[in-house]
């Protein structure tokens, strides 16, 4: 029976992607059969480690930190629809595709280094749902992450019936994010001008604005969904040629566009509802997500608290599924093997137990987590680079010079704030820049 509902359920989906290629069909209708893989990959660009950076940079530098997440999010619109074209292209990963194309050395290399990428991700993801877990419902923090680990499980079953019911319960939480920070903004009433003044104009101050700038691009930009968005379309609507592989990417563009503005405004109101209610107020030491709930109950109002928590919930919850898919990915695709959905669920939650049980600082971790994977970024997106350009490989739809070249810009950005953060924590002056 699981069996015949997948095969119903995607064969209904490739039936309506094939009539929108046809142009039998038109408009949003055309687009629906492809929306889901980007959305999926969207929910790593607002998971929990984007929380406690946004916050802590928000509350520390007001409204002037917000040009980081617009760049940012422009970065992650072009890295990922070039992931998702190199699936689509070549109807492989990126993990198998550096598998094949380098050194047995260097990949294994390359997937021990994404593992760990990964495994950050999902301590961030985990310790985000946990929190809220705790703070919303009173339940202690070693059983919230317990509960955590079950309801990710649970979710990740879904797979079983095809692609189409977890994309949309994914989306569901993505609406469910969005519309909390909706809800957030009205209640913080931000000042617009700064707003958009500051999502322009550059700005990065000495010491801790440096290591938060790098944590935002961290938290914005993910390594492990520049290999994920790959596996999600390298088999989900196969093009019979080279005129449906231009179709598919077209639509795959556009849906890129959409979820990832999505996410990049979502990003930008968790920022900018920090400026305006703690650094505003004065509360300019608000670092953590505890605080910032503890916080915003007198500042707001209790309304405002629990919708900022469940936002969290659905984040943490979401975020942390699509990590655990994207593990399975990138070990199969770079070493060729697999282990079971639950053995990875469980090795995967370890660490976010041990940082509960010795009782770290949660949002501290959340933010070194996000400049651990900041660190990482470069290796998932020089290797999309240098395939990306290749004709051999990509066929019709290999890259053209210019996006090779801004492609490559924007992995040199993130190398240069990189040797920037390794630069200060080595005790290095850092000059102000812009005022």
């Amino acid at each position: 029976m699981a069996e015949m509902s997948v095969g119903v359920r995607d064969h209904k989906a490739v039936a309506a992607a094939r009539m929108a290629m046809s142009g039998k069909t038109k408009g949003l209708r055309a687009l629906l059969p492809f929306v889901g893989p980007a959305f999926v990959a969207s929910v790593a660009y607002m998971d929990p480690g984007n929380y406690a950076t946004n916050i802590e940079s928000g509350s520390q530098f007001g409204y002037q930190m917000l040009w980081v997440v617009v760049m940012a999010n422009l970065m992650a619109m072009l890295i990922q629809s070039m992931s998702a074209k190199l699936g689509i292209a070549t109807g492989k990963n990126l993990p198998e595709l550096c598998r094949e194309h380098v050194p047995k050395g260097v990949s294994v290399t390359l997937w021990i280094v994404s593992e760990l990428a990964a495994m950050a991700t999902d301590l961030a993801e985990f310790l985000g749902a946990t929190l809220a877990l705790h703070l919303l419902f009173h339940i202690p923090m070693l059983a919230a992450v317990l509960i955590t680990g079950v309801a990710t499980y649970l979710l990740l079953t879904l797979e079983r019936f095809g692609f189409r019911p977890l994309e949309k319960v994914i989306a569901g939480l993505v609406a469910v994010i969005g519309l909390s920070y909706l809800v957030e903004t009205i209640f913080s009433r931000p000042e617009w001008g700064q707003v958009v003044y500051h999502s322009v104009v550059p700005w990065l101050g000495p010491q801790e604005s440096v290591m938060l700038a790098v944590g935002v691009i961290g938290a914005t930009v993910m390594p492990h969904v520049v290999y994920l968005h790959s596996g999600l379309t390298q088999r989900r609507i196969i093009p019979r040629d080279d005129r449906e592989k231009r179709m598919i990417n077209r639509f795959s563009v556009k849906e890129v566009v959409i979820a990832m503005g999505i996410a990049g405004l979502i990003n930008l109101s968790m920022m900018y509802m920090a400026a305006s209610v703690f650094y505003a107020s004065g509360h300019t030491a608000v670092a953590d997500i505890t605080t910032a709930y503890q916080t915003l109950t007198p500042l707001l109002g209790p309304a405002a608290a629990t919708v900022f928590l469940i936002s969290l919930l659905a984040s943490g919850l979401s975020s942390s599924t699509v990590g655990t898919m994207a593990g399975q990915v990138i070990m199969q695709g770079f070493v060729g093997f697999t282990i079971p959905v639950w053995l990875r669920r469980v090795v995967t939650m370890i660490p976010a137990v041990i940082v509960v049980a010795l009782g770290v600082d949660p949002t501290r971790t959340l933010v070194i987590s996000q400049v651990v994977l900041s660190l990482v970024l470069p290796v998932p997106v020089i290797t999309l680079i240098y395939f990306a350009r290749r004709k051999d490989i990509m066929g019709i739809l290999v890259n053209r010079p210019l996006t090779t070249w801004v492609a490559s810009a924007v992995a040199t950005v993130v190398t240069l704030l990189n040797v920037l953060l390794i630069y200060q924590a080595l005790g290095g002056p850092m000059p102000s820049i812009g005022s």
